[in-house]
């Protein structure tokens, strides 16, 4: 038998069985199954009467939402503007009369809390005594004293004080020595209006005067202070004040000071003429050991002028004098 005829046919028999046994012990899954009808999907709408398309739809009525204004008198909201409605025309309204804290701690006791508390933040009165000026001077050979301050009682609006100045000549007389007593009220922040008596014990013959003017602070922190008097003569003076306290150091002050005097009339009997009757322009440099004691030195200028500074010359005096000053001021 021709056995090399077989040899072929055996080979594609054997063939499929080898290539069958690559993917053998292989974990092969099934094929997936064809996907089956996807279940029916429920209808939110299912057991709700929809009716039928050929029934004409029915507006259902729409539930009303709770008023939130119901109730309230709205017709004020109606009506036209006034120009007294205007934003800041308003009246404010008034200031309410109950407290919380009343119900706990009782009214009694928190009135007088509540008092305490607007006296503590700015109802408190205080006191104050300053010196301003207390110093020596020395002209020509000559020495002189002057003293000026005021002390005053009372709180931010209502003020009563005293203000005091005088001035003389070692071993010689009392030249000038004036004493004022005045009620103080604030007007606006930083100014005061005053008002009250004056009276010069010296030069002879004495005067009192009515007093009235205002003092403050200026912008750019000058310190002022003006004021009219009226005599018992039925005199009219007037007095104008300024300084200013220029910080070289914490500790050390220049002060430029200027005042002016007038009269609307001659007052011969104690050496006064019309017009500005005397000008007195100084400057001091004080060193603050203490804010309350301060120690300085300076030059001070004065002037007398129109008939002043003739009645001067009459009685000796020089109307035009430089003076070396040095003192001390204190506050307490």
């Amino acid at each position: 038998m021709n056995y090399s005829l077989l040899l072929p046919a055996a080979a594609l028999f054997v063939t499929p069985a080898f290539a069958q046994s690559d993917h053998q012990g292989h974990d092969m899954p099934a094929e997936k199954a064809e996907p089956s009808a996807s279940p029916a999907v429920s209808d939110p709408h299912a057991g709700h009467d929809m009716g039928t398309a050929d029934e004409p739809v029915t507006e259902q009525p729409a539930v009303k939402a709770a008023d939130r204004h119901a109730g309230h008198d709205m017709s004020a909201g109606a009506a036209e503007p006034t120009p007294t409605d205007e934003v800041g025309n308003v009246p404010a309204p008034a200031p309410p009369t109950d407290h919380a804290a009343d119900v706990i701690f009782g009214s009694d006791v928190m009135a007088r809390s509540r008092k305490e508390l607007a006296y503590e933040v700015g109802g408190m009165g205080y006191s104050l005594v300053v010196l301003d000026l207390a110093e020596v001077g020395f002209q020509n050979g000559r020495e002189t004293y002057r003293f000026e301050g005021e002390a005053f009682i009372g709180g931010n609006i209502n003020r009563f004080g005293v203000k005091f100045e005088g001035e003389g000549a070692f071993g010689g007389r009392l030249d000038d020595l004036e004493l004022q007593a005045l009620y103080s009220r604030a007007i606006a922040p930083y100014w005061n209006l005053q008002a009250g008596v004056r009276h010069d014990i010296k030069p002879d013959p004495s005067r009192t005067y009515l007093v009235a003017g205002v003092e403050g602070i200026a912008p750019y922190w000058f310190k002022l202070n003006a004021a009219t008097f009226l005599s018992n003569k039925g005199e009219v003076r007037a007095r104008v004040e300024a300084s200013y306290d220029q910080r070289i150091t914490q500790k050390l002050i220049l002060q430029p000071r200027i005042q002016a005097n007038f009269s609307f009339q001659d007052i011969a009997a104690i050496g006064v003429g019309a017009g500005l009757t005397n000008f007195e322009a100084g400057l001091r440099l004080r060193y603050e050991i203490k804010q309350e004691f301060a120690p300085y030195i300076g030059l001070e200028w004065r002037k007398q002028t129109g008939d002043t500074a003739r009645f001067a010359r009459l009685a000796g005096d020089d109307p035009d004098t430089l003076s070396v000053v040095a003192g001390v001021r204190i506050w307490f």
